[in-house]
Formats: C-alpha cells, structure tokens, sequence
C-alpha cells in the first residue's frame, strides 16, 4: 500500500498481532517498544517479517522523533497497562501514559504525520448506573481508575482541535483475551481459564459485574480496520472495539470455561463495592466500518485451553505473563 506505519508497542499483546496483520496489508511498518516484558524473541521475529524494530521508550526523545520520521501514521498503543500496574508506580505510568503521550502527539504534528490511533479502553464508562442497558460512545465517562483516568484525559486531548490535523480516531477496547506471542495471563479469561485447567482454586470477586470481551486477533484486525477506511468515516471518532453479544459477568465466563475443562474449584466472594461494571455496544464500529468480530469467549477458552494442553507455555504462571512480574 505504499504507506509508514509507526506502532508504539508494537512488540506487546496487540501489538505483536497488528504489526503482523499491517505487514500482510503491504504497509511497512515501525515498531517503538522497550520490551519492558523480555519480548526480544517477539521482536526478532516480526523483524524477520519485515519490521522495522526500534528498541527504545517512548520517552526517549531522540528515538521517539526519528520513529515518527516518515510515518504516515500512528498507532498508539505503549503504555503501562491496567489498573494494577499504574496504581503501583503512578510516578511512571504519568510519565508514559500522560506525558509520554503529549509528546508523541505534538511531535507527530510537527512531524506531519496524517493520521493517528489511539489504544483507549472500554474502562472509561466505570461503574454504569444501569449496567443491563449497552452503552455507546456518546454515553457518560465515569473512570474509577487511574488507568483509565489517564486515558480518558488523553483522549479529550488527542481528539481536540489542537490535533486535529493528525486526523485522530480513539479506540475503546474491550477486555482483550485470547493467545498471542506476548502472552498475558493477568487478564480474566485467560486467567480464569489457566487456574481451572490448572486444577487450580479460583476466587472470583463480584460474580454479577459486567464487562465486554474482545480476541486479541480481532483486536488487532479493528485497528486495522480504521487504517483501511476512508479518513472522512474515522477522523475525530470514538469507537468502542468489541461486539455487542460478547458482554460477559464473570458467573458466566467461570461456568463457560468449566462446561469445557470439567475441573477446578471455584469460591465466589461476594462485592458491592467494585466500581466497574459495565455493559456496551459496539454497534457503532459494525454499522460505520462493517467490522465484525471472528472469535467469541467460549472460542477464546477453546484456544487456551488447547494451548495449554500442548505445554506452549512452559510456565504459564510465571511472571512474563503479568504486566506486575
């Protein structure tokens, strides 16, 4: 296709997907990731593929500004990741998830890139008032977390007019799960599958909470899918990624993956107080893009579960799997 991608990330759980989905595209591709999980094996990989791999932190100016050198676009998605990593060092997740993603932004522009993707979640709808309805892009952003705090200042920074000429989409994903060269077993379909396979005692919290689920492949090919539209459908949206009929408690997330392992012990601890729990629609992104997701959770446990089985992990419950080692 003749165009630059810059990936930040672009060695980590999505990442390492998307830069191999935009490589199968003809795009060329730049990857800026510090491989702060060990994921050097993952880097020499999608540089065999055709990658090109930047080693280095996206607060790194000088590296940062000669990887945005020549990039048509942008997809942001280095950061550190979810609640529990930015509440133990919040000093550093404001330096990357904050000020690491100002400077991208504003270099970006000075640079001329054309066009920028932003990695958001779906955790910036909180705690709904009444879960059972699917929110929407337009609905009330009640972040509860200093994860998605940050994103939710972010996204109001990127898609302001002051960027505008980046040509900004924001993407709002749901929970991702799924097996993916970086693997990830501190997210709650991979976990809970892990521990049940594993014979293992799982203690679920707030059975009743809502949340969205989305593969990792299908996260991966969203992006995608906004770098393939037509810009006048994408410039200056929000799209929550996932799909509708993929909202999930975690009652039925545990008895789906014990329908499939048969094995396990699992204690349910009652919570009121946990502030998430939410329910959405991504009936915007299918009607506007046509996307449309390939996998489901009980395909997701599946593949998991099979994985697992062939030992493709030698210690699934090892600290690379964990964004907290």
């Amino acid at each position: 296709m003749g165009e630059t991608v810059l990936v930040t990330g672009g060695a980590g759980y999505i990442g390492a997907p998307l830069t191999e989905t935009l490589l199968e595209s003809g795009r060329e591709v730049r990857v800026l990731d510090s491989l702060l999980h060990g994921q050097e094996d993952i880097a020499s990989r999608l540089e065999g593929l055709g990658a090109d791999v930047r080693r280095a932190d996206l607060r790194d100016d000088e590296a940062r500004r000669a990887a945005l050198s020549g990039a048509d676009a942008v997809v942001h998605l280095a950061a550190i990741v979810g609640d529990p990593a930015c509440a133990r060092d919040p000093r550093v997740a404001d330096e990357v998830n904050v000020q690491g993603t100002r400077q991208l932004v504003a270099d970006a522009r000075e640079i001329g890139v054309g066009r920028i993707v932003f990695a958001s979640t779906c955790s910036n709808y909180g705690r709904m008032t009444d879960p059972t309805v699917p929110i929407t892009e337009d609905g009330a952003l009640a972040p509860v977390s200093l994860y998605a705090e940050q994103k939710v200042s972010m996204e109001k920074l990127i898609l302001s007019d002051e960027f505008a000429e980046l040509n900004p989409t924001c993407m709002r994903f749901a929970t991702v799960y799924g097996a993916a060269p970086r693997m990830r077993f501190d997210l709650t379909v991979n976990e809970f599958t892990r521990d049940l396979w594993g014979d293992r005692e799982l203690d679920v919290f707030g059975e009743q909470f809502w949340r969205p689920y989305i593969h990792v492949h299908d996260a991966a090919r969203a992006v995608r899918t906004v770098l393939d539209a037509p810009r006048d459908k994408t410039q200056g949206e929000v799209f929550n990624a996932g799909r509708s009929d993929q909202n999930y408690t975690k009652q039925m997330l545990v008895e789906e993956i014990q329908r499939q392992v048969g094995r396990g012990k699992v204690s349910f601890v009652k919570r009121h107080e946990d502030p998430r729990d939410y329910k959405v629609s991504f009936d915007k992104i299918s009607d506007v893009l046509q996307f449309r997701t390939s996998f489901t959770v009980p395909d997701g446990i599946t593949e998991i579960t099979q994985a697992l089985e062939e030992r493709r992990w030698p210690d699934p419950w090892g600290p690379r799997y964990r964004n907290i080692p």
